[in-house]
């Protein structure tokens, strides 16, 4: 299996945070027997997100996309993806009601743009974030497997360890 990761995030082309997530995937991908061929860093831009998915989907078997799940306009991994494989997007009922119950219970009033971090892809499979709001994914189409993980290590790290993993290693 030939794996690719894209991390979404002006950010990190800017250099104002280092891509810590590309060589922990790298490592856990390693260690389950997948090779990471490429390794993408691409900014908050549509187009050029896009141009991304359709490169790494013709070279890889995996591709781990994490960043860009957030609650502002600029997080843009789930719309994407969703128009690269043409596919709709979604609330995921789950995810949403968790971060209703994050808002209530801390009695504050939740704005409208925190709902897109309850997103999900058409067809896919929700990946719980167990320590922040946004929802990852995973989505297998034509032969490629996309999974989808929010970008603060301390959410994608328990998310691939207790969602995503178990998830490749099904995968071969």
């Amino acid at each position: 299996m030939r794996a690719e990761i894209i991390a979404v995030g002006t950010e990190l082309l800017l250099g104002q945070i280092v891509n810590t997530n590309a060589q922990y995937l790298s490592r856990q991908l390693a260690s389950m027997g997948i090779d990471v061929y490429y390794q993408t860093v691409v900014g908050d831009n549509m187009d050029r997100l896009q141009e991304a998915l359709r490169l790494s989907s013709s070279r890889a078997d995996i591709v781990l996309l994490s960043g860009g799940l957030g609650p502002t306009q600029d997080d843009l991994t789930k719309d994407a993806l969703a128009s690269f494989l043409g596919r709709s997007i979604h609330i995921d009922r789950i995810a949403m009601d968790r971060i209703e119950r994050f808002f209530m219970d801390r009695g504050v009033v939740m704005t409208e743009n925190n709902r897109r971090q309850a997103l999900a892809v058409e067809g896919g499979t929700p990946l719980p974030n167990e320590t922040g709001l946004a929802v990852g994914n995973a989505i297998t189409h034509e032969d490629t497997h996309y999974i989808v993980l929010p970008g603060p290590p301390k959410e994608l790290i328990p998310m691939f360890e207790q969602e995503a993993k178990h998830g490749c290693y099904s995968m071969y």
